[in-house]
């Protein structure tokens, strides 16, 4: 396989290096990609970047990810408008754990000469001495060269009404200590690639130039381009923030429904970064999306393929399932199956009502627990819940309501919840305490 033309027909190339495809070609290639470990979790935005790496495995060249313990201490300037905070050794190591556990689900470590390998730029800055640095190493780089990069410019001559604040030195030191982890894995790991997104250009080609200067190597630099939504905003997030591989920060229903709500526009275009079906494939699925587009076919292709990836086919199945819920296909077999944060994550943004075991227990009718002993949250009367009974507008964990005055006598969820439907679109989450 061919990795550059891989990476061009699936809209992932950004730009790279003068003699960078000759390399490829001529040997198998060591390359790498840095990951400060600025959470304890990457998001969906890191993962593209991730299948940079995956689809350099599959080409038959060896992987590298760099999980950033010692630049992740001071924070890396590209793409920012202002300095972040600083995080302690014991966070930083935590979150090193948790993105190298993430990392394992996408490339393999034990497949030959090619397997992925995770290293630590800690390991070889922790005993580098701040004057030592400065003498073996910021003697090859002007400042001048470091001014020139987009990611100090924007930051020092920004426009008058920009909110943007200035640069410390702290943060203009990182392209120089990015560029040293390149000259280090080049010396003692016979690396000759560094990849990245688009927005890292100019802190791999200052790892290039070290290179260049300090040993008189050649190596290379290619980039991605940077996903966006379709607004042209950075891709990644939610209404409630980044869209993260850890499924406790964002559950695997919450997930999985985050692809299946894309846009026609943006799913034609993600699923070649986030998928490794073929161009063939794609092709297909593409053009039968676009005969009948309500059955979202290529949303439906792309959330299945990245949630079984990230997550698990039981965790894709469980998704589907909880889905299914809320456009009334799911029964109460279904309501049964999900595990209980499943279940919260698909009612998480209905009313939920808390009933004290005593009163469901004495509750004489199912009127009676959805009007009075519900505070008149589902209903504000017992003639409104009568009503809508009556002409069969209820239904309590998918049962449809036959009778206003038959007792409550339903079963459970996770032996404490109840789903009540009211009309086509109105649900209410009852836990009963």
């Amino acid at each position: 396989m061919n990795l550059i033309e891989e990476l061009r027909w699936r809209g992932m190339l950004h730009d790279f290096m003068p003699g960078t495809e000759e390399q490829l070609a001529s040997e198998m290639t060591s390359g790498y990609i840095g990951f400060d470990p600025t959470a304890k979790s990457l998001h969906i935005g890191n993962l593209a970047t991730i299948m940079l790496l995956v689809h350099l495995q599959r080409a038959g060249h060896k992987p590298f990810a760099l999980v950033g313990g010692a630049t992740g201490m001071i924070g890396d300037p590209s793409g920012k408008s202002a300095e972040r905070n600083l995080l302690d050794e014991q966070t930083l190591h935590e979150n090193q754990e948790g993105i190298r556990k993430q990392l394992e689900k996408f490339l393999d470590f034990d497949c030959g000469p090619n397997s992925a390998e995770i290293v630590n730029n800690y390991d070889w800055f922790k005993d580098f001495s701040f004057l030592g640095f400065l003498r073996e190493v910021g003697k090859h780089i002007t400042v001048n060269y470091m001014m020139s990069k987009d990611s100090v410019k924007k930051r020092i001559s920004a426009e008058e009404g920009d909110r943007v604040e200035g640069l410390s030195y702290t943060e203009f030191a990182y392209q120089l200590i990015q560029g040293y982890d390149f000259y280090h894995l080049y010396k003692n790991k016979g690396l000759k690639l560094q990849m990245g997104a688009s927005d890292q250009w100019g802190n791999i080609t200052t790892g290039t130039e070290l290179i260049r200067r300090m040993d008189g190597g050649k190596a290379y630099a290619l980039v991605g381009k940077l996903v966006t939504k379709s607004d042209g905003t950075k891709f990644g997030k939610s209404e409630g923030g980044n869209v993260w591989l850890d499924p406790n920060l964002t559950s695997p229903y919450k997930f999985y429904q985050f692809w299946l709500n894309l846009s026609d526009e943006e799913a034609e275009k993600l699923i070649k970064v986030y998928t490794l079906l073929p161009q063939e494939e794609i092709a297909q699925i593409t053009e039968e999306h676009k005969q009948a587009p309500h059955q979202r076919l290529l949303q439906k292709a792309l959330a299945k393929d990245v949630t079984i990836r990230v997550h698990s086919e039981e965790d894709y199945n469980s998704a589907v399932d909880a889905s299914e819920i809320l456009f009334g296909k799911g029964d109460l077999e279904t309501l049964k199956g999900l595990k209980e944060d499943v279940l919260l994550s698909v009612f998480e943004g209905v009313p939920q009502i808390e009933v004290a075991q005593s009163e469901y227990t004495n509750a004489a009718t199912v009127t009676d627990l959805l009007s009075e002993i519900t505070a008149g949250l589902v209903f504000e009367s017992k003639g409104e819940a009568r009503r809508m009974i009556k002409n069969g507008g209820v239904s309590v964990n998918r049962q449809k309501v036959q009778n206003a005055d038959e007792p409550v006598n339903f079963e459970l969820l996770q032996g404490k919840y109840l789903v009540v439907q009211k009309g086509k679109k109105n649900y209410y989450l009852i836990s009963v305490n």
